[in-house]
C-alpha cells in the first residue's frame, strides 16, 4: 500500500519558541500554539521545518520539539528535514519515527538537485531507508537548488510514496499551475500564504505555511472551497498587508514571532542566531498592522 496523500486544506507550520537568556525551547508556548492552530481547524501541521529554525535545534531540541507537539494535538504532523544529503536526511526522519510512530503523516524533503535523475534517486533512497511518505519542499531560497517545474514534475512522477509537494519557487501559481496538471498528489503553497490566492487559483490544494493568523489562511481556502475565488479573495483581503509584512526578507521570522507574542500564542519572540531580530523602526508599523486586523469571533 503506498503513503496516504495529504488532506486538502491548511496544514500549519509551527515556529520554535524560545525562553530565557540562554534560549531554550519554550515547550509551554510550542503547546499553546498548536493547540490554537487546531482549534482554528487547521488539518495538520509541519513541525521543524524552516520556520521552526529546525536547523538550529540539537538532536534532543528535536526530540522535545516533537514530543510536545505530539501530546498537544490530535493532527497528523509532517516532519521537517534541514539537509540535501540523503543520510543525513534518512537520519532526521528516523529520529521523527522514533518519537512520533504512526502520527507521522510523512518527512518533508527538500528538492537537492536540478537534475531528475538525481532528485528521483534521492527521494528513493529516503523512503527505502525509512519506509516514510515523502513531502517534497522545492524553495529554492533555503536549498539554493533552482529546478524548473517540468523537471520536478519528471522527477516524481513515477514515485508512489510522494504524498503531496510544497511549492515554493517563485512565481508560484505558474509552478503550482504545473505541477497539479502532471501529478495526481496535492500540491500546497507556501512562503506565509503571500500567494494563496493565486496559488488556489492555479489549483493549489490549500497552504502548508506558518502565518500568525491562520484563522485568515483556513477561512480564504475554506471559502475557496465552498464559495470559488471571489468568496476566497473577500476572506483573505483583509490578512494581506499583515501577510506582506510579515515575508520581509530576513526579518519574516522575527515578525512572525512577535506577532504571535502579542496575540498571546508565545511568551516571548526571541530567534535563535543568526537570524535576524525584529528592528526595531517596524515595531510601530507592525502594531498598525496587527490592529487592522479582524479578531477572530471564536476558534473551533
Amino acid at each position: 500500500m503506498p503513503p496516504i496523500t495529504l488532506k486538502p486544506g491548511v496544514w500549519g507550520v509551527l515556529t520554535t519558541p524560545f525562553t530565557g537568556s540562554t534560549l531554550d525551547v519554550d515547550v509551554t508556548s510550542l503547546a499553546a500554539l498548536a493547540e490554537h492552530y487546531e482549534r482554528a481547524g487547521a488539518n495538520g501541521f509541519t513541525v521543524l521545518g524552516v520556520f521552526g529554525e529546525a536547523a538550529q535545534l540539537d538532536t534532543e531540541e528535536r526530540r522535545t520539539v516533537l514530543q510536545t507537539v505530539a501530546e498537544a494535538t490530535s493532527l497528523p504532523l509532517v516532519v521537517g528535514s534541514t539537509s540535501l544529503g540523503t543520510a543525513p536526511v534518512a537520519e532526521e526522519a528516523r529520529l521523527a519515527q522514533q518519537v512520533l510512530g504512526d502520527r507521522m503523516a510523512a518527512v518533508m524533503v527538500q528538492v537537492n538537485s536540478p537534475n531528475p535523475v538525481i532528485l528521483t534517486n534521492h527521494l528513493r533512497a529516503v523512503h527505502e531507508r525509512t519506509g516514510a511518505g515523502i513531502v517534497v519542499q522545492d524553495y529554492p531560497l533555503v536549498s539554493g537548488v533552482h529546478i524548473a517545474a517540468p523537471a520536478l514534475a519528471r522527477a516524481l512522477r513515477d514515485l508512489p510514496f510522494v504524498v503531496a509537494v510544497k511549492a515554493e519557487a517563485p512565481p508560484t501559481p505558474t509552478a503550482v499551475a504545473a505541477l497539479t496538471k502532471a501529478l495526481d498528489v496535492p500540491v500546497f503553497g507556501g512562503l506565509g500564504g503571500i500567494g494563496l490566492l493565486d496559488e488556489l487559483a492555479c489549483g493549489a490544494a490549500g497552504a502548508m505555511t506558518g502565518f500568525s493568523y491562520p484563522e485568515g489562511l483556513i477561512a480564504c481556502v475554506e471559502a475557496w472551497q465552498t464559495g470559488g475565488y471571489e468568496q476566497a479573495r473577500q476572506a483573505w483581503l483583509p490578512y494581506l498587508p499583515l501577510v506582506n509584512f510579515e515575508q520581509q526578507a530576513s526579518i519574516a521570522l522575527a515578525i512572525r514571532k512577535e506577532c504571535l507574542r502579542r496575540r498571546g500564542l508565545l511568551r516571548e519572540s526571541a530567534v535563535r542566531p543568526p537570524a535576524s531580530p525584529l528592528p526595531e523602526v517596524l515595531v510601530d508599523q507592525l502594531g498598525r498592522h496587527l490592529g487592522a486586523v479582524p479578531q477572530p469571533a471564536g476558534a473551533r
